[in-house]
């Protein structure tokens, strides 16, 4: 049966609200990590996770592949080409209801969408594939607006810690991660700011992990003060050698950005997603950097 957008955000919505309470205390007292975030299971009726989890290709055909020392990982390249419901259930996030109850949960006012999908879509990891701890990128496109909060849903049926792909969470000095495992209709919600360092660490299992990501952004800075910066990328604590490389890169980018006053990669709805789906679906992507 077909998803309709509005219909998957009221079902995300009911569920905020039943579990409101519980997801506020995780929110503001985070265990393991300085970073706030909840965790939410069961988000949609199983039938509807598992549809959402059988439409990603299963082979990624279609995802482009990100590979460098930083990240190895596929990202969606063409919106369009998906089933629908994998742009349904992305657009279902950005409901303003959906905003409105996240807003409520966290305590945090003036949320705004990705709209563009600048940052936000679907990724998929395979065997090998990670992602080094990471502190994202402060704005959205324009430079406009700051980045305040990702929501990673996650739809991999019977995955547990041993499968890998499971989504960490940094102390202050990258020494110690919480784990969360990246399981079946499950969603987590983070902030992010200087310092919500986090990660994927390496898949194991030989199924795909899959992942619907969006993210939220304000006028008004995390700590409110103006600032800038890009994605920056360090080493596990066993890599030291991507310890050393990745405050060089990430400078070296900094700098690349100041001077060309715009994030890079970043590409128009026309790039990325076919005209006839993107206006049945109101879609644009950018840069996807997705959990």
């Amino acid at each position: 049966m077909p998803f309709d957008t509005k219909d998957l955000a009221r079902l995300i919505v009911q569920r905020l609200e039943d579990a409101k309470e519980e997801l506020h205390a995780q929110w503001a007292t985070p265990e393991g990590t300085r970073t706030r975030h909840f965790v939410l299971e069961q988000v949609l009726p199983e039938n509807v996770a598992r549809t959402i989890a059988e439409a990603f290709p299963v082979d990624g055909a279609g995802f482009n592949d990100r590979s460098s020392f930083r990240e190895h990982k596929k990202t969606l390249a063409k919106l369009g080409k998906t089933d629908p419901v994998l742009g349904a259930i992305s657009l279902a996030f950005q409901e303003e209801d959906v905003i409105a109850k996240v807003a409520e949960i966290t305590r945090m006012s003036g949320l705004e969408p990705d709209r563009s999908f600048y940052a936000g879509g679907l990724s998929m990891m395979f065997p090998g594939d990670f992602l080094n701890p990471h502190i994202d990128n402060s704005h959205d496109g324009e430079r406009k607006r700051y980045r305040r909060i990702n929501l990673l849903y996650y739809i991999n049926e019977g995955w547990n810690e041993a499968c890998g792909g499971n989504f960490e969470l940094w102390d202050d000095d990258v020494s110690q991660p919480k784990t969360l495992v990246s399981g079946f209709n499950r969603l987590v919600a983070m902030e992010t700011n200087k310092e919500s360092w986090h990660s994927v660490s390496k898949v194991v299992s030989d199924r795909p992990r899959r992942c619907v990501s969006n993210y939220y952004f304000s006028d008004v800075s995390p700590d409110g003060d103006k600032y800038f910066h890009v994605t920056s990328f360090t080493g596990r604590p066993t890599e030291l050698l991507k310890r050393i490389i990745g405050p060089v890169d990430n400078g070296l980018r900094n700098l690349v950005l100041r001077v060309f006053k715009t994030f890079v990669p970043g590409k128009s709805l026309t790039d990325k997603v076919e005209h006839t789906h993107a206006d049945k679906l109101g879609m644009a992507t950018g840069e996807v950097a997705k959990l």
